[in-house]
């Protein structure tokens, strides 16, 4: 155990110090797709009954009108936002009449890109930027790659977390860069750390052969004579890899997360200079805007990263411009799989453990990194994606070679300090069961959930489509079976009209050209 974890662990352990760490907030964000009772992505537009997809809080969409995304609010009580998250699901089976929701992260059958329908929002400018965003991203990457869905998991320490940590610290500089560093110290650790999250928590060794129609250097092996699903045999999380949510293109993009001003400044040149490659896509010439600039990032979002430091943004506000005008907020989790497993796609424990391990990125030594620790962080990451539970695997560490189960079990022994930490402070012992459960997996690789989804394809002798789409029935059953109280019902009702008025004002107050508030939007960038 680092020295720094050590005395973070001993001031923690401190009166008052429990309070603290009950008010972590946290915020879940699950995509899911819309699907039809035959398993294809649904080419209906998003339900008007579910409200506004531009300002809905709780139910909006993501790159296609098929991917819903559910939000939760910020809060600090675990099973309150898995309850909330459950609701939304409840709520959306309400109005879905015979459609349902796929139940894992790699796609249903992809018909190519024709199949996917690009999300609209309206008639207003945020919404036509929004809708262009994703018209870009498909010329660039290919619509199935956007209709991937995963788990974003926020995290932030209270603000008495941060105004006692600098205190114990001597009060160095202003209370905003401290916080700002601290958070970047745990993204630098999450790098380091992260493929344990994928091998514990990745949910995608397979997926269906339509998804890669068009391509014959993927790799993969056939997992059925007729080849209907592909896979690798020790894979933990295609999801996450070349196949999956990533881009050859951005590989050039060297961000740093040394300090705020390397962050910021990596991601501004990657929006301001154009890239030939993408020349060729109209940008507004003749009012054709089939992508928002040829740059090599279009807007920060278009920056594919397992983990990203967030600031809320006012109204029309880049997010780079609010990283800047307040520092960083919280942390935004990218990399967790939906589990096909659980009805909501994760649970407690797994949301238990997401918390200690964070916390545990964020109590470390957290070294400054430079390019050849992120390109053994890159080629870990791979690793593990791609060969996760094969017996022996050995990744980088910065101590050199280590094989993977032993600096997991190094790994969960001091992660399971700070769960015990966050125990004491909620006076249980669920923290660190949660804990065990990971070691678990690490001692018998077979209770990954990526084991397991291969295992019940043998065991039940279905391919990845039908196993995914009977999961995804079971669920719908079960939501379908169990509705929403009247008081909640009634809660969503009232949200759902909001949210079409607030779109509607949206609209109404529009008084500049699509053209103007572009320039308007980019100007921005000059100053940050």
């Amino acid at each position: 155990m680092s020295d720094q974890l050590q005395q973070h662990l001993k001031t923690l352990s401190g009166n008052g110090s429990g309070a603290l760490l009950r008010e972590i907030h946290r915020g879940i964000e699950k995509e899911s797709l819309r699907i039809s009772p035959e398993g294809r992505i649904a080419q209906t537009p998003h339900p008007a009954a579910l409200g506004s997809a531009l300002t809905h809080s709780s139910i909006t969409t993501d790159y296609s009108e098929a991917l819903l995304e559910f939000i939760t609010p910020v809060d600090t009580d675990l099973e309150g936002s898995l309850r909330t998250l459950a609701d939304i699901h409840r709520h959306v089976y309400s109005q879905l009449n015979d459609e349902i929701l796929w139940s894992a992260s790699m796609p249903c059958v992809v018909a190519g890109d024709d199949s996917i329908p690009v999300a609209q929002y309206g008639s207003s400018n945020v919404a036509h930027m929004k809708t262009v965003y994703r018209y870009g991203l498909g010329h660039r990457y290919g619509r199935a790659m956007q209709v991937i869905s995963g788990i974003h998991y926020n995290f932030s320490m209270p603000h008495a977390y941060w105004e006692q940590d600098w205190r114990e610290a001597g009060s160095p500089g202003g209370l905003k860069d401290w916080i700002t560093g601290r958070y970047l110290a745990l993204i630098r650790n999450f790098h380091r750390y992260s493929w344990l999250l994928i091998y514990l928590f990745g949910a995608s060794p397979a997926l269906c052969a339509s998804f890669l129609r068009d391509r014959d250097t993927h790799g993969l092996e056939k997992f059925d004579p007729e080849g209907k699903t592909l896979y690798l045999p020790y894979a933990t999380a295609l999801r996450m890899g070349d196949l999956g949510y990533n881009s050859a293109a951005q590989r050039d993009l060297q961000v740093c997360y040394n300090s705020l001003d390397n962050y910021v400044g990596a991601l501004r040149k990657g929006i301001m200079q154009p890239r030939s490659e993408y020349s060729h896509i109209p940008s507004g010439q003749d009012g054709d805007y089939q992508q928002l600039n040829d740059s090599l990032l279009q807007i920060e979002n278009e920056f594919y990263s397992t983990i990203r430091p967030k600031r809320v943004a006012y109204s029309g506000e880049t997010p780079l411009s609010a990283l800047r005008r307040g520092g960083i907020e919280y942390v935004e989790v990218r990399c967790i799989d939906v589990s096909p497993f659980n009805p909501i796609g994760l649970d407690a424990e797994q949301v238990r453990f997401l918390d200690s391990f964070l916390l545990f990125c964020l109590l470390s030594d957290s070294p400054a990194c430079d390019e050849a620790e992120r390109d053994h962080q890159q080629a870990n990451l791979r690793l593990v994606v791609n060969r996760g539970r094969e017996p022996g695997l050995q990744l980088s560490s910065r101590q050199g070679e280590r094989k993977l189960t032993d600096w997991a079990s190094d790994l969960l022994q001091q992660i399971d300090l700070v769960a015990g930490a966050l125990d004491d402070a909620h006076h249980s012992d669920a923290y660190r069961q949660s804990v065990a459960a990971q070691q678990a997996k690490v001692d018998d690789p077979e209770l990954t959930p990526s084991a397991r989804v291969l295992r019940e394809m043998r065991e039940r002798d279905l391919p990845y489509f039908r196993l995914a789409l009977a999961y995804s029935q079971q669920w719908a059953q079960y939501f379908r079976e169990e509705p929403l109280a009247a008081d909640a019902q009634a809660r969503f009702e009232q949200e759902r009209e909001e949210s079409l008025a607030a779109q509607r004002d949206i609209e109404a107050n529009d008084d500049i050209s699509f053209e103007q508030y572009l320039q308007r939007f980019y100007a921005q960038y000059q100053a940050v």
